[in-house]
């Protein structure tokens, strides 16, 4: 039986995850497989002992791979026997008592306030349809805090310029509705008649369209963020995630309750969102050591 095909297919189907997310599980099964080949060890799920799961880490580590990227194939394989042990192809567990190594807490990299302030207020965007569409995408990100994969397959029937609102397409397809600010669905809705009007024949219904009026792609996201970020600011990473982290980090900083930016992100889960948490206690810290008269 092939237990990794019907694994394939129950990602696909029953959690309909996306295609990249599929991709990496199929990856991290593929670079397992290679590895027991490679050791002329069985690859049959019920021979796996505890012992080739820590050899395949010794070599990941061995390989110069990061503890993070150690413990994302490790929780592929996990999901896996999960699979199977609950639709009863196997019975035991070869990652029971498999430890990993630890990963060292990364803070969410952010753009400080002044800096988009700079960015929206004071920097020049290119000309026409051009400029107008690349100024809304980066205020998409940051108004809304969505992911880039979210904003590009948006659709028209997705954003509700009356009710001042977008609904977004989130992972596993769980969709959630996003609340606009006034002047930014003024902005969106001269972006649209920009839209219309460069591209009256558009047949495809998505929202964001690249300079040939197609689906944008993630790449091309990435460029025009990037672009306009350096502009004003000197953080390493300067990705629209970055916004998404940023959008996070603003609404906390200024009042908003840890449930609500949860569900703003679409996060299944709180625990996802408390990392925003040490962000703010940061920059409590700071505070208090400049006001503090003896800290």
């Amino acid at each position: 039986m092939d237990y990794k095909e019907s694994f394939l297919q129950f990602l696909k189907i029953e959690k309909r995850y996306s295609p990249h997310t599929v991709r990496s599980y199929l990856n991290d099964f593929d670079q397992f497989d290679s590895f027991l080949r490679l050791q002329n060890l069985s690859g049959n799920p019920d021979d796996i002992t505890s012992h080739d799961v820590r050899s395949w880490i010794v070599a990941l580590i061995g390989n110069g791979y990061s503890p993070s990227s150690i413990h994302r194939k490790i929780s592929s394989l996990r999901v896996f026997y999960r699979f199977l042990r609950k639709e009863g192809l196997v019975t035991g567990d070869p990652l029971e008592k498999v430890v990993l190594p630890r990963t060292a807490k990364r803070l969410p990299v952010f753009v400080e306030e002044k800096a988009l302030d700079r960015l929206l207020d004071e920097c020049q965007f290119d000309d026409g349809f051009k400029g107008l569409r690349d100024r809304v995408i980066i205020e998409m990100l940051y108004f809304t805090g969505m992911r880039r994969a979210e904003l590009t397959g948006l659709r028209n029937s997705d954003v509700d310029l009356t009710a001042a609102s977008v609904r977004v397409t989130g992972k596993r397809n769980k969709q959630r509705i996003i609340p606009l600010v006034g002047h930014f669905a003024v902005k969106l809705l001269d972006y649209s008649r920009a839209r219309n009007a460069g591209f009256p024949d558009l047949p495809s219904g998505w929202f964001f369209v690249d300079d040939r009026g197609n689906k944008l792609y993630d790449k091309y996201v990435y460029n025009i963020v990037r672009k306009y970020l350096e502009m004003v600011t000197t953080i390493e990473k300067k990705s629209p995630h970055v916004l998404r982290h940023t959008f996070a980090t603003h609404m906390l900083n200024h009042g908003a309750d840890l449930n609500s930016i949860k569900e703003f992100l679409g996060h299944a889960n709180l625990s996802a969102t408390q990392i925003y948490t040490h962000n703010s206690f940061e920059k409590l810290r700071k505070i208090y050591k400049q006001s503090h008269p003896r800290a």
